[in-house]
């Protein structure tokens, strides 16, 4: 095993000046984060385009007038347009109207296409009565535009599957479900007015679960509470402690995101390499932006060190223990390892946990407040972290949030729990921030999945936490998500593809030029120039400028 010794950097702390209130064009929002002057540290990752290629009107928030009403319609599939080779079935017992509609196949190509009469535009529930042996992936498509794809359930009895929230506007629409890799009969679909986005709620109340968080923390959190349901947060992951990502939307669209995103992992032997990331963290809030870093985690193993369970030998669950080893010093902790009452696995992740705090103690040292994501995507078993189960996830969050605000006192993180899944929920007074991975097959499917995913996590996180929303791949649409009351925190578009072709110009593929120009742009998002107004910054003056009158005062 690498036995590494943890990192604790010695640099100057930078001075809160102050607290302030303003506002611009987007008059709701209010500020209250600390200008942090570092009088000593040379700016190595600012931006390094000054003059946008072109700049852009102020897009307002725009949607259909919403009409709501009580509706409720029934459309038997027999009735429906039959495609492909599906045909109507009477051998299952309990289905409605006229018989059902099976004969799917297995390779996506039958379909049954409703005509649908929408009454008014309005957010409706529509719910397919379907009986399948198999779990089968179901493609809903409305006119030209993907909706979403859900999975049936294999009970082989009739059941309900609803999809919540969807936006429909008025007159007649062609609804198609078109099942992709199995059979499965189709009674009916279900169309009633949607009840739920009232009970969505923006009423974060934005105090930090560590009650020793620092004031650099605090006023980030606060700021994030008060905006919450105003504004989504624009941001974009970089990548190699660069901002590349960062200044091809610049160029692009005229606006810098807020939120630079990024991924760390403890220092491996380049030291200079491993702290390039971290500084570039500090830099861009430095520079009036906000932080936030992912650790994506390679397994403290000998012989196969990775991120992902198929690619390491790693076992979490071996590491597992009953001692309370987050309040123990570096020599308690070799001591019990010496003596065989913790494993090599454990020891090894405390290592590595030291080794982290030594890069986010550099961090609050220079009074920086980071949104802090540990163990993303913890459900499932796509990473070492949540390849056992839930047991060992949570213990170890637990073990990760415990000796890094009661160990090493780190004032400066608001943590952001990624876990995707209730079932995978680590203790609420753990984590500041609920988000999400969302995914979508391309541009289209911006709005309804976003909605879906925000209703499902408030339920079971709870009204008091923000969510956001931590990795996507395209820009979602901001009237959509006004529209469908889904107004995420923040965003962070994941790096190289889904920004940059191969020679590191724009790539359409996943959010089109046009729809990223009108994100950016629009009155529903939040973008750098805007946020660094409210803390004070003069967006006229390159950074270096603004340093050096920092400095001469």
């Amino acid at each position: 095993m690498d036995i590494r010794k943890p990192i604790v950097l010695a640099v100057a702390a930078a001075t809160a000046v102050s607290a302030f209130t303003a506002c611009d064009k987007k008059n709701k929002m209010t500020a209250s984060v600390p200008i942090i002057v570092e009088k000593a540290t040379e700016s190595t990752s600012e931006p390094t385009t000054t003059i946008p290629v072109e700049t852009f009107p102020d897009y307002p928030v725009t949607y259909p007038e919403i009409e709501k009403q009580t509706a409720g319609n029934l459309y038997e599939a027999e009735s429906g347009e039959l495609k492909g080779g599906a045909r109507v079935s009477f051998d299952l017992p309990e289905f409605s109207g006229d018989g059902y509609v099976t004969g799917f196949g297995n390779e996506g190509k039958a379909s049954v296409a409703f005509e649908i009469d929408v009454p008014t535009n309005q957010h409706y529930d529509l719910s397919f009565n379907i009986s399948s042996d198999t779990a089968v992936d179901c493609r809903i498509t409305l006119g030209e535009q993907q909706l979403t794809v859900f999975k049936t359930n294999d009970n082989g009895k009739f059941t309900y599957i609803t999809l919540y929230g969807v936006f429909l506007t008025k007159g007649k629409q062609k609804l198609e479900i078109i099942p992709e890799n199995g059979d499965m009969c189709l009674d009916y679909l279900k169309i009633e007015n949607n009840t739920s986005l009232n009970d969505i709620s923006y009423d974060a109340k934005g105090e930090l679960v560590n009650k020793n968080a620092g004031e650099s923390a605090k006023e980030l959190m606060s700021f994030l509470s008060e905006n919450y349901g105003k504004h989504i947060i624009t941001g974009q992951y970089a990548y190699g402690g660069e901002n590349s990502e960062l200044d091809l939307i610049y160029r692009t669209t005229g606006k810098y995101p807020v939120i630079r995103f990024s991924t760390t992992d403890v220092p491996d032997e380049s030291f200079d390499e491993s702290f390039k990331e971290i500084d570039a963290t500090a830099e861009w809030y430095l520079n009036g932006g906000i932080s936030c870093l992912s650790w994506y985690w390679n397994a403290p193993s000998d012989t196969k060190s990775s991120i992902h369970t198929a690619d390491t030998d790693f076992d979490i669950s071996k590491a597992v223990t009953s001692i309370k080893l987050s309040e123990l010093t570096e020599e308690e902790i070799r001591e019990l390892y010496s003596k065989g009452s913790i494993s090599k696995e454990c020891y090894g992740l405390i290592l590595d946990i030291d080794n982290m705090a030594g890069q986010l103690t550099s961090l609050k040292k220079r009074g920086v407040p980071i949104l802090w994501r540990p163990l993303p995507e913890g459900c499932g078993d796509w990473f070492w972290w949540g390849s056992k189960g839930e047991k060992s996830y949570k213990w170890l969050w637990q073990l990760i949030y415990d000796r890094f605000t009661k160990y090493f006192e780190l004032d400066n993180l608001i943590w952001v729990w990624n876990g995707q899944s209730e079932s995978s929920m680590v203790d609420r007074r753990t984590f500041d921030i609920a988000s999400v991975d969302l995914y979508l097959n391309n541009e289209k499917d911006y709005g309804h999945r976003y909605y879906e995913e925000f209703a499902a996590v408030q339920k079971f996180v709870g009204t008091d936490k923000i969510l956001a929303i931590s990795e996507c791949g395209s820009v979602p649409d901001m009237d959509a998500a006004f529209r469908d009351n889904a107004v995420w925190s923040f965003f962070g578009v994941w790096y190289g593809k889904y920004i940059q072709n191969e020679d590191g110009e724009y790539n359409e593929e996943f959010t089109n030029k046009e729809a990223l120009i009108r994100a950016y742009n629009s009155d529903g998002a939040l973008t750098l120039d805007e946020y660094r107004k409210l803390r004070g910054f003069d967006n006229s003056k390159p950074n270096a400028e603004e340093k050096k009158e920092e400095k001469d005062e």
